[in-house]
């Protein structure tokens, strides 16, 4: 190898690492704000984190639901408005207990970034607590897509598909913040 040819090979390498590194907390920063009680510092109300979350979004990206069980419940947003209705249902939504935590524990990545494409596969848990004392675990398969866009990676495709989702017992935690102080400062 030429040094020429060394230097190419580096910089490339480095690129994949730095997309990687990117990806991973774009992903993390979307379900870091998806989290109830939202632990972002300074977001005012529901709609403030979904103005966060949409800058995460391409505009002409998709939001699904896929599976037998995801099909119906999540189904298919497809741009940015249309994605941002879905969230705005799901904050603003008439729900008979209200929602209380809700955290994404995120695992067994996988990404692969070509050029300015990449795609992620996560699988992740989630505990559901609701006010009138139940709650859930549920568990998704992740395959979600990104693409560089004016040197920024942003999500192009969040796919989500149902690993498994059972009642826990009356009453699961015994304690929950009522809001998070973690990013205060």
């Amino acid at each position: 190898m030429t040094d020429k040819t060394t230097i190419a090979a580096l910089v490339q390498r480095v690129e994949v690492l730095e997309a990687e590194a990117d990806i991973r907390r774009l992903q993390a920063r979307y379900m870091f704000l998806c989290d109830t009680p939202c632990p972002e510092h300074g977001v005012r109300d529901d709609v403030h984190r979904i103005d966060l979350l949409m800058e995460l979004y391409a505009e002409d990206a998709v939001w699904e639901g896929v599976g037998e069980y995801y099909d119906d419940q999540f189904g298919r947003a497809e741009g940015a408005a249309a994605i941002r209705r879905h969230f705005q249902e799901f904050w603003g939504g008439k729900h008979e207990s209200a929602l209380l935590l809700n955290a994404h524990y995120l695992t067994s990545e996988q990404i692969h970034v070509n050029g300015d494409e990449a795609t992620g596969q996560w699988i992740h848990m989630q505990p559901w607590l609701f006010s009138d004392g139940t709650s859930l675990l549920r568990s998704s398969r992740l395959n979600n897509a990104f693409r560089k866009i004016d040197g920024v990676w942003k999500i192009t495709r969040t796919r989500t598909e149902n690993v498994f989702v059972t009642p826990l017992p009356e009453n699961f935690a015994e304690s929950h913040p009522s809001a998070s102080v973690l990013m205060r400062t």
